[in-house]
């Protein structure tokens, strides 16, 4: 890292800082420049470290040299990683495609999306069993009994399900039926239910906070990473806009700065990102020639009758040709469907 110091300040207080810095470990190399004094550091870039050389006399700035996400960087890991859900990549030019309902409903109907998404192309299988709404009043989930629906017609079908966990206490019963827990936008900075995920054995879906730097998603990826679970996946679902146009604005920059950041895949979530259905395919086209390795797309045989999300919802024949389109498009960038 870099110490800059002050204008102007004594060698008397240069000589402070370096035999300060040096108490705390680190190698100081000064340099001298017509305006500025700067200090090079060799050493560990702790973060409560770093907050302690700010308030040292005469120090302006302290700048690190290497990203706060140290596991989830690319200079840790230059492959790209690929996850595995159970038996499904992600990554390394796998595409994961994950389809299906916002919230998981009654059997039948999950039935029918499930073998309509199956046969169109879809790896993954993903529904909500437990829901964080707005509104108190709003439909929360089915809960367990969600999950073993999610269960048996992923089973039936041959499809890894994907659900979201919204409790740090519901981590273990989601493990019991769940591929891929997802971690959605509105807790990508629970910071405790971010800690129990990690410390499991499944793959995490992390969705960007609606109002969250691209920093903010790899500093909640390392929070995963650093409790010993490296399959982690990352997914840009839209941030907050001045325009109500789409119900967030689908940052597609965001895929190809999280691959020069980071070895994590990334996803795209259309759905998500712009709540319109004629909006979703040429997006979910456009993260994918942005690098995604992966699309997410909420679909249901009758939006009209969903518990949650439904305008949003493509109809399972719109899921169809547009994955059509996404083989052609996955073909032209030598990336393949993992089965």
């Amino acid at each position: 890292m870099i110490i800059v110091l002050r204008s102007g300040v004594s060698e008397e207080t240069v000589d402070a800082v370096i035999a300060r810095v040096e108490s705390l470990g680190f190698a100081a190399h000064l340099s001298r420049g017509t305006h500025r004094t700067i200090i090079g550091l060799i050493g560990d870039e702790d973060p409560a470290i770093v907050g302690r050389m700010k308030s040292i006399e005469g120090v302006a700035e302290v700048l690190p040299v290497l990203p706060p996400y140290k596991l989830a960087s690319r200079e840790a890991h230059p492959q790209d990683s690929v996850v595995n859900v159970s038996g499904v990549k992600i990554g390394g030019g796998f595409l994961g495609m994950i389809a299906g309902p916002c919230s998981v409903e009654e059997p039948e109907r999950m039935d029918r999306i499930a073998q309509a998404v199956k046969a169109s192309g879809a790896n993954l299988l993903r529904g909500g069993a437990y829901k964080p709404r707005t509104s108190p009043y709003a439909f929360q989930g089915q809960g367990e009994d969600g999950l073993k629906i999610l269960r048996d017609v992923g089973q039936k079908y041959g499809l890894p399900v994907v659900t979201e966990v919204t409790d740090p206490r519901n981590v273990d019963v989601v493990c019991r039926y769940a591929d891929m827990l997802q971690v959605g936008a509105r807790n990508m900075q629970n910071f405790v239910l971010l800690t129990e995920v990690g410390r499991t054995n499944r793959p995490v879906l992390l969705k960007r906070g609606m109002s969250a730097t691209i920093t903010d998603l790899l500093m909640s990826a390392e929070y995963v990473l650093s409790q010993g679970n490296a399959n982690v996946v990352l997914c840009e679902r839209g941030i907050k806009s001045f325009d109500p146009s789409t119900r967030n604005l689908f940052d597609v920059a965001a895929v190809p700065q999280v691959k020069q950041l980071s070895h994590l895949p990334i996803i795209v979530d259309p759905s998500h990102a712009t709540g319109v259905p004629s909006l979703i395919p040429p997006c979910a086209m456009a993260g994918l020639a942005a690098g995604a390795d992966g699309v997410h797309i909420e679909v249901h045989d009758c939006p009209a009758e969903a518990k949650s999300d439904g305008p949003q919802a493509l109809l399972p024949t719109q899921y169809t040709d547009l994955m059509a389109q996404l083989r052609q498009l996955a073909q032209l960038l030598g990336k393949q469907l993992a089965a």
